[in-house]
């Protein structure tokens, strides 16, 4: 079956009257070396196009298609790109603009799609936190990007993202807090923009989050032109093309939600996006029967509570095409039911918001889909698998896993001494994954390396958790493992040594209330289990044996 191309149209980057634009140059961030940029663009990776002329294009190309669907309301092609005018007409009015980091902290709602595309037309660099992220997150982010704008939504479901706008507000004099409500389109009226382009394919486009092994958020740069690469190249891969319709299940603002084809790929094509407010099975399979949804980007538990749910057989799912499943390793027991019991093909994707993505392929045997996590998009994705000692190994045999790449960053953002460890002195990216590369270049996760635990897909650095839970006036200490889990894949299990080990507090419930209420972290952050001890495993050279503790 052949492969869909994808037409692709750039923007003027200024309007004849205004001085062209000079490249953005941000401290802190690592270029691509010229040599390589020149290559990507000479074998039309890079093809000059920025996020605001993808829209466009498919603007002029489906103008009355709908382009984004939640609950309240759906948009066409042509009403999101007027309405994209307007708010970064309001944007521009408080003094955004080109250059600027701004957080974006929403949920799966069409205001989302809205204000990263009112954003990218300021030539503003969205930093795309997570709807579960609270307020210890949020000012981690702030700093980190030494933000100027902060966007949220009033509430959604029971949670309220107001409150949060107001802290920030306080504590960040600089930055410029917008509070949407969702449904309400008056909240930002005006003159629109005019359109112009503010922005160059070269420069960075945003900010992503790393899951990353500390406390600390570690910031991943991607430019238009690289980013957009990748998204064509996954919407031609998934066989996507307008008459598409993708379920947005996982947060919208999630690296695999939005270019694994995703949102991006979906607007690449002129296909549909369905906004689910929650990833139940109850609530997505009844939005794909209602809007004929034929893909979703799916995480292995959320696959899996759908094919356990009794609710498969009261709806038709029929319109269902394939599923894409990543963000953790797919059990192979599940990776078989998808076929029989969703009537729809799988599509493995292994990749990772620094770059490299993975895929298997549609027309790929039973096995490889199955067993496999997919290859490279890119000709030009090198892929390396080495020992302890970084020597390359041979196919079939367990390795450390690193990429460079016309995607893959060189650098993370304002992060010199991480970078020294992060990416090798020829450029590679440590991915901190264990793999098995088979002769064809289909990779198999097997492991991780990096200290970190991998939840459904949510990567949770136990240092972190454990600086939280040390804020607790009656821990002496603690320790933060990964313990296997069927379903996710990883849950989290918190040893802690209590100050009074006669005391008997204080006891789980109450440290979850103490990380929920008053460390304000993200619920996914919180240890799935609590074990007390008196004292902690060692290694021999007296460090906390965690891997005893995680087996």
């Amino acid at each position: 079956m052949a492969i869909p191309r994808i037409s692709v149209h750039t923007k003027p980057v200024h309007d004849g009257t205004s001085p062209p634009l000079s490249p953005l140059r941000l401290d802190g961030v690592v270029d691509y070396p010229a040599e390589f940029a020149a290559q990507y663009r000479e074998k039309g990776y890079w093809i000059g196009q920025t996020h605001s002329a993808l829209l466009d294009s498919a603007v002029s190309a489906h103008p009355d298609r709908p382009a984004v669907v939640d609950p309240r309301r759906t948009v066409t092609y042509a009403e999101l790109s007027e309405r994209v005018q307007v708010i970064a007409g309001a944007f521009a009015a408080e003094g955004l603009g080109r250059g600027d980091r701004v957080i974006v902290h929403m949920p799966n709602t069409v205001e989302y799609v809205e204000v990263v595309f009112a954003l990218f037309e300021i030539g503003a660099l969205p930093v795309f936190a997570l709807a579960a992220h609270r307020s210890a997150e949020i000012h981690q982010f702030c700093t980190a990007a030494t933000a100027r704008g902060y966007v949220t939504v009033d509430k959604f479901g029971l949670t309220s993202y107001g409150d949060l706008a107001t802290e920030i507000d306080t504590d960040f004099p600089e930055v410029s807090t917008f509070v949407i409500p969702v449904g309400d389109e008056s909240w930002a009226a005006g003159r629109p923009l005019p359109r112009v382009d503010r922005s160059l394919p070269s420069d960075v486009a945003f900010l992503q989050l790393s899951g990353g092994t500390t406390g600390t958020p570690k910031l991943i740069p991607r430019t238009h032109d690289d980013y957009l690469y990748s998204v064509r190249e996954s919407a031609r891969i998934c066989h996507i093309d307008s008459s598409s319709v993708m379920l947005a299940v996982l947060p919208i603002s999630h690296n695999f939600t939005m270019s694994s084809p995703g949102l991006l790929g979906m607007i690449a094509v002129g296909g549909c996006v369905v906004m689910a407010p929650d990833p139940s099975p109850d609530t997505c399979l009844r939005l794909i029967e209602e809007h004929a949804v034929t893909h979703a980007a799916l995480v292995p538990p959320v696959l899996i509570a759908w094919l356990n749910s009794s609710a498969l057989a009261d709806r038709d799912i029929s319109s269902l095409e394939s599923v894409w499943v990543g963000g953790a390793k797919l059990p192979e027991e599940a990776a078989r039911r998808v076929a029989p019991e969703l009537g729809c093909t799988l599509t493995q994707v292994f990749g990772m918001a620094e770059g490299l993505v993975n895929y298997t392929r549609i027309g790929d045997d039973d096995a490889t889909i199955t067993t496999t996590q997919g290859r490279p998009i890119s000709p030009d994705d090198e892929v390396r698998v080495v020992d302890d000692a970084g020597v390359p190994v041979a196919d079939g045999l367990a390795g450390h896993l690193q990429t460079r790449g016309p995607y893959t960053i060189r650098g993370y953002y304002r992060a010199p001494e991480h970078n020294r460890k992060a990416f090798t002195a020829d450029g590679f990216y440590a991915t901190g994954d264990i793999v098995v590369r088979d002769p064809r270049g289909y990779l198999t996760v097997v492991g991780r390396s990096k200290d970190q635990i991998n939840r459904g897909g949510e990567k949770i650095a136990p240092a972190m958790v454990e600086n939280h839970l040390l804020a607790h006036h009656e821990i002496h200490d603690v320790s933060v493992v990964g313990i296997p889990d069927d379903a996710l894949g990883e849950r989290i299990c918190a040893y802690v040594i209590r100050r009074d080990p006669e005391s008997g507090t204080p006891t789980a419930s109450q440290l979850r209330a103490f990380l929920r209420t008053e460390r304000q972290v993200a619920a996914y952050t919180i240890p799935d289990r609590f074990e007390f001890v008196t004292e902690f495993p060692t290694t021999s050279v007296g460090k906390i044996d965690k891997k005893s503790q995680g087996s």
